[in-house]
């Protein structure tokens, strides 16, 4: 351990957090932090030119107005200042029930690889593709004041021929401008922006090779092949349809254990929808009762320990009340060598030793509480993008574990992940120690919106050993739940319906847990007293307590509630988890 590691004047954290409210606002500040994040690149790289010949698009830098564009809800117009290079740029301005998408349709062929960029300012932005056999695929940005690009590459399905590039906000936030985008690629037979040549008239074939590729309790996944025409699929289960897809592969959720379903998927065009394919059946699993990670109780409460000082509460680990079954020991460094993390206790905590504070940990566990390792934070920067980088995470958090007897470990990385790579070292991770590890995650409430976000790829792709998503339901602006209806943060709605959309996408209810500040001070905003975490609670739960949103159906099994954090907590004298608490082991 080296001597400047206990130096935390260059690496106190600040309060969790502050990093997502300074972007939002496009502070001049938030601007610069964003530099170098995934995706994301500063006005003075050198980027695709907009004006290239290869470029698909048409009207890309909006110098014809929105010619070849169309925008939801008349959101969309054409703006002469500011802009990046010519006369014009997109500004759309979301609102409370409207993204502000904004779209063109272009031809591409099948089985290829494009890359889709652009420039954006202004409130959140968002820049996507998504076509008929090809999987949405989409990056963001919570926006600034300057100029930023975004950019990603789109392989194109075995039967895709069209490709729709969309640009939009979010709900309720900030005007959002976009400029030179650019679609880089072999074109379609139909050429840059125009529409299929023979619309179709006829509906699609039945969809074949539909089969079973995964179940959980309470979820089946299903796979099937690409339908050439078809531009959504539709699946149903015992003869309810219950989700449509533009891809070959979907996750059912919000299914009653141990129980057989039936399920067949059809094709729908502009010609109407195909005829349905074989049926199949699925058994989900049964109840796990505990879930994954063996030493948790079947309701749990996660908090997060600060291994620094903020200015609210420093705290021993033995301090921690036993109201918490769960501790995120928060957090691992980064070391110079991409993936890898190490721990080192911060001095001001007032440990003698090292071994004193494993000896807390060691008491923490005979109490019958997990104690976890937390990668990430506010700005914890661990990268894993590769199998070398992934090697490392996973050998790296091995050692921790063993050198400290954390039972598992948190993922809390809020400046991105690659949920292939970081999915191979969990899952490295967990064949190593096997069904007793303690797995949970914390994601933003941003992250969590749709399976085809990073975050929830990974939750997905690890929810055979997973055993809580606490997703943070603070430092938000508003966000639509399950039931396609935008809620404000700090309200019993926003905690049920956005808990919604992963109960409902693939995740067990003892999966699913809802994560809040302790204390008004712990986040920049989205505190909820802690009887609305308990109403929340017993709304998904029970079907008692709820706003004006209703669950479709209960979920006994929910996992429980996180708090940011037992400093913070003990800052406000407990107030929080003496309240929850008690509640969570009352649901049993």
């Amino acid at each position: 351990m080296t001597p400047h590691r206990f130096d935390r004047s260059a690496r106190r954290r600040p309060r969790r957090g502050r990093l997502v409210a300074a972007l939002a606002t496009g502070s001049a500040a938030g601007a610069l932090l964003l530099t170098g994040l995934p995706g994301i690149a500063t006005a003075d790289e050198t980027t695709i030119d907009a004006n290239a010949a290869d470029n698909l698009l048409v009207n890309p830098g909006f110098e014809s107005g929105l010619s070849g564009w169309t925008c939801s809800a008349n959101s969309g117009s054409v703006v002469s200042d500011p802009v990046r290079s010519g006369s014009g740029a997109l500004a759309a301005a979301p609102a409370g029930s409207d993204n502000a998408r904004c779209e063109q349709t272009v031809s591409v062929r099948p089985g290829s690889e494009y890359r889709l960029s652009g420039w954006v300012r202004g409130g959140y932005t968002f820049l996507g593709a998504v076509g008929p056999g090809t999987e949405q695929v989409s990056t963001w940005t919570p926006g600034a004041g300057t100029w930023q690009e975004l950019s990603l590459t789109v392989t194109t399905g075995p039967g895709t021929e069209e490709l729709t590039v969309f640009t939009h906000g979010w709900y309720g936030t900030d005007t959002y401008l976009v400029d030179d985008l650019v679609l880089a690629g072999e074109p379609g037979e139909g050429g840059p922006g125009d529409p299929p040549v023979d619309p179709p008239t006829d509906p699609p074939a039945a969809p074949g090779g539909v089969g079973v590729s995964g179940t959980t309790p309470t979820s089946v996944s299903l796979e099937w092949q690409a339908v050439e025409g078809a531009e959504r699929y539709h699946v149903a289960v015992n003869g309810e349809r219950r989700q449509t897809v533009t891809g070959t592969s979907v996750t059912v959720g919000g299914l009653t254990p141990d129980t057989t379903y039936r399920l067949r998927v059809t094709a729908e065009n502009a010609g109407g929808e195909s005829a349905p394919s074989a049926e199949v059946s699925a058994t989900t699993r049964p109840a796990t009762g505990g879930g994954n990670g063996s030493g948790v109780p079947r309701h749990a409460v996660t908090g997060y320990w600060h291994n620094f000082d903020n200015n609210s509460v420093i705290q021993k680990l033995r301090d921690v009340p036993r109201d918490f079954d769960i501790i995120a020991v928060s957090f691992a460094d980064a070391t110079p060598r991409t993936g890898e993390i190490e721990f080192n206790l911060d001095p001001s905590l007032g440990y003698s030793s090292e071994q004193e504070f494993k000896d807390d940990i060691a008491a923490k566990q005979a109490e019958g509480v997990s104690v976890i390792i937390s990668v990430g934070g506010e700005v914890g920067n661990v990268i894993i993008n590769d199998a070398a980088s992934a090697r490392r995470f996973a050998d790296s958090t091995l050692a921790l574990m063993d050198e400290y007897g954390f039972d598992g470990v948190d993922i809390d990385l809020e400046h991105g992940i690659n949920a292939t790579y970081l999915t191979q070292a969990m899952r490295d991770i967990h064949a190593a120690v096997g069904d007793d590890l303690v797995y949970t995650m914390a994601p933003q409430t941003i992250d969590m919106q749709h399976t085809g976000t990073e975050y929830f790829k990974l939750a997905l792709n690890t929810r055979d050993f997973l055993t809580v998503v606490n997703m943070q339901y603070y430092n938000s602006g508003s966000m639509m739940g399950c039931d396609n209806r935008v809620y404000s943060v700090g309200s019993v709605d926003f905690l049920t319906a956005l808990a919604c959309i992963q109960l409902e996408s693939g995740l067990d209810a003892s999966q699913v847990g809802i994560g809040v500040p302790a204390s008004p001070r712990a986040a920049g905003n989205g505190y909820v007293s802690p009887e609305t975490v308990n109403r929340a609670l017993d709304c998904l739960t029970r079907g008692t307590n709820c706003g004006s949103f209703t669950p479709p159906r209960l979920y006994p099994e929910l996992r429980g509630a996180m708090t940011w954090s037992t400093n913070w907590d003990a800052h406000s004298g407990y107030a929080w988890s003496s309240v929850v608490g008690p509640h969570v082991r009352g649901l049993s």
